[in-house]
């Protein structure tokens, strides 16, 4: 069986993580890259053979079945619309769009030319998150009574992450999304309820008053058995990243950190060149990750993605790309209740 050629739109960071991943997956080969801008650069890193300034040219490829969408989250629809027409099945960084009508333009495309969209949300993937389900499904912690989740750091260097027109919005759209759809995937319910709390952007922010959009957010999920989630997001986390998981139960506890853990410690009195993921500096003493890009689930991701398009596979519940129209929709949820100052059921349009 051939491999997949893939071709990725984009070339910032989230390409970088698609592309180390592919290149760890033997049965895919990058033939192609599109972007703006840093795209000789990505290409020469990676040993990515073609490269376009114009997506569309790289779109109508025969050799292409797959494309990597890769890009700030106000153009991820109109290029899943455009890979989907010619035919190329689709994965989808998060936030899947910027709105629940473009999120479902985007089902529909894809459902009518036949092709796959998947949505990226990694923290499915992560061997820590993977590892913890099988305990919840032996019923290790009995039943699952609260969830607490959240992802945070310092803040995004891309303006395409501080403009709202660009973004869609701030932390609850651009890191609360990865508990909000893990935590929904996890528990294997639809929340049907939301109470949201956030700062106010710009002036109002806690502390980027240059960001248009919010730098910290808090939710509380109610799923349709009862239980509740909380869900968090911010950009006022120093010293890198630092994604958090607590699941309370029946009959015990499970507390996890999935920011890349380390057993190396370093001291550098001049710094180095990398630690972690949005880690301000790398003096004193530090923690260095080990492989991000395994840890937090991107390599397994793409492996599978990989394999649903070789094997025309079903894909499996958390990472479809109603998947990812869910989260957007608890998303937009809270910051309906955000605006309003109380709380807002779900459904928000009907699905």
């Amino acid at each position: 069986m051939k491999r997949i050629g893939v071709g990725i739109v984009g070339s910032q960071f989230a390409a970088r993580i698609h592309a180390e991943a592919y290149r760890r997956c033997c049965d895919a080969e990058v033939l192609a890259a599109a972007a703006i801008d840093n795209l000789e650069v990505f290409c020469k890193e990676f040993g990515i053979p073609s490269s376009y300034e114009d997506y569309l040219q790289m779109l109508r490829r025969d050799d292409i079945d797959l494309i990597s969408v890769c890009v700030p989250n106000f153009l991820h629809k109109e290029i899943t619309l455009a890979a989907a027409n010619e035919g190329k099945h689709v994965i989808c960084e998060k936030p899947l769009a910027t709105s629940i009508e473009d999120a479902d333009e985007m089902l529909r495309s894809c459902a009518s030319n036949g092709v796959k969209l998947m949505y990226a949300e990694d923290w499915i993937f992560a061997p820590a998150l993977v590892r913890i389900k099988r305990i919840l499904e032996e019923g290790g912690i009995g039943d699952i009574l609260y969830v607490k989740a959240k992802e945070a750091h310092s803040g995004s260097h891309s303006i395409y992450a501080q403009k709202l027109k660009l973004c869609g919005g701030g932390v609850m759209l651009h890191l609360a999304i990865h508990p909000i759809g893990f935590v929904r995937w996890l528990k294997g319910k639809e929340v049907v309820k939301v109470t949201g709390r956030a700062s106010g952007g710009g002036p109002r922010n806690l502390l980027h008053t240059n960001f248009e959009v919010e730098d910290w957010g808090v939710a509380i999920l109610t799923f349709e058995d009862g239980t509740f989630g909380i869900v968090e997001g911010n950009y006022i986390t120093l010293g890198g990243l630092d994604d958090q998981v607590e699941i309370y139960g029946s009959k015990g506890n499970i507390k996890v950190n999935l920011s890349p853990g380390s057993p190396i410690k370093v001291y550098s009195s001049s710094g180095y060149t990398y630690a972690i993921e949005k880690a301000e500096t790398t003096k004193g003493w530090t923690t260095p990750a080990v492989d991000e890009e395994s840890s937090l689930g991107y390599v397994s991701e793409i492996a599978y993605f990989v394999e649903c398009v070789r094997l025309n596979k079903e894909i499996m519940r958390g990472v479809r790309g109603e998947d990812g129209r869910a989260a957007l929709e608890v998303a937009m949820a809270i910051y309906r209740s955000i605006n309003l100052e109380k709380s807002v059921k779900l459904p928000l349009l009907s699905r």
